[in-house]
């Protein structure tokens, strides 16, 4: 007995591994996808701007624990379906079963791995997420507060905000500024062209201003189709509207600790003009996240155990997997509303996950017939 106790155990170390190595796999290729979609964004923006490689890296580096809580759920699942269909394919399960492991037991490593998901993405959705958010959102106030940055490029067409393009094409030594371009197509039937031969940037108590000396102002009125020119010997703008700012006005709901979401719901929602609802949407969604990475994982090693061992695979079992996780994903869209419309409703938060888990229990019951139930569904 002790000899049959440590074979299983084996088998249990063996299937948790194979799940993990590919879950780290897919986890990887979906975090490279949905990271290039969101850097070049992220680069085009901020090397626009004049920011250096630091910043883009470092902006990089705090969005990525939220691309992390995107595709974990979905590489769990990838992971049990792929190992699932591998060991079908060998007739390792078969095999497995033919000793009389149930596929209770045969789904104890499922749920053991499904757990260490939920682990990392509680981890993630209750610390790291919210403290690298309320971080990045801290450094997009500095930066866009940081006009010099932004707008002090020599030799490039800087455009701060839509709208506007800024052009210097050199910075002296003593900060002043030669050649200086700047042009307002913010109002759609007129566009301000600034040209002056210097400038210099001053801050005072209203913001930092531009002053050009030695210029030319022109305002083309499209309604009318007309140039208006003025000739000035100094004229100052202030540059702090020109820039399209990233701040945030306080807090936001993100950012705050899931303790503090709990504990202070009514003063988080008066503090940021919510309703109370969407507060408790936002902490129990923290919990039901990680509970959907087992939920994930389960759907897809109890669907394609329905289908047992079969020469022409398991695509259809495959496919009917993929249709419940969507499905359940909608769900968990469709109580997102009436949660934060009503604060009392905040345990439906909660009914995907369950309403995943039965499904699995059921699929794990029913994959004791698996032959019968997909001849039943053929005809």
């Amino acid at each position: 007995m002790p000899w049959g106790e440590k074979a299983l155990s084996r088998f249990d170390r063996y299937l948790l591994s194979q799940f993990m190595v590919l879950f780290g796999f897919f986890a990887l290729v979906l975090v490279a996808v949905y990271w290039v979609n969101r850097a070049v964004v992220l680069f085009d923006r901020l090397i626009g701007d004049g920011q250096t490689a630091g910043v883009f890296l470092e902006f990089t580096v705090l969005s990525l624990t939220g691309v992390v809580s995107l595709v974990l759920p979905m590489s769990a699942f990838a992971a049990a379906v792929y190992v699932t269909n591998r060991l079908s394919s060998d007739s390792e399960l078969t095999v497995m079963q033919a000793t009389g492991f149930s596929p209770w037991r045969l789904a104890r490593p499922v749920v053991l791995f499904g757990c260490l998901v939920a682990l990392m993405m509680a981890m993630l959705m209750h610390f790291l997420v919210p403290a690298s958010l309320a971080q990045l959102d801290k450094r997009q106030t500095e930066i866009s507060q940081n006009v010099s940055a932004r707008l002090l490029s020599e030799g490039s067409f800087l455009h701060p905000s839509p709208g506007i393009t800024f052009y210097i094409r050199q910075i002296a030594p003593d900060g002043v500024l030669r050649d200086i371009f700047v042009s307002d197509r913010r109002k759609g039937q007129e566009v301000i062209t600034h040209t002056a031969a210097e400038a210099y940037l001053l801050r005072d108590d209203n913001g930092p201003k531009l002053v050009m000396v030695d210029g030319l102002t022109q305002i083309h009125r499209r309604d009318i189709d007309r140039l208006f020119t003025t000739n000035f010997a100094d004229f100052s703008i202030d540059i702090s509207a020109l820039v399209d700012s990233d701040r945030s006005d306080g807090r936001q709901l993100r950012h705050l600790s899931t303790h503090e979401l709990l504990t202070r719901s009514e003063a988080v929602a008066a503090e940021l003009g919510l309703g109370r609802g969407s507060v408790l949407e936002e902490a129990h969604d923290r919990f039901n996240q990680p509970i959907m990475c087992l939920v994930a994982a389960l759907i897809g090693f109890a669907t394609l155990l329905t289908g047992g061992y079969s020469r022409f695979g398991v695509w259809r079992q495959i496919v009917t997997a993929f249709v419940l996780l969507i499905l359940v994903e909608v769900l968990k869209n469709s109580v997102t509303d009436p949660v934060r419309g009503n604060a009392d409703l905040w345990p439906i938060t909660y009914l995907p996950s369950v309403a995943g888990l039965g499904i699995a229990l059921s699929l794990l019951a029913l994959s004791a017939r698996p032959l019968n139930l997909w001849r039943r569904l053929a005809q």
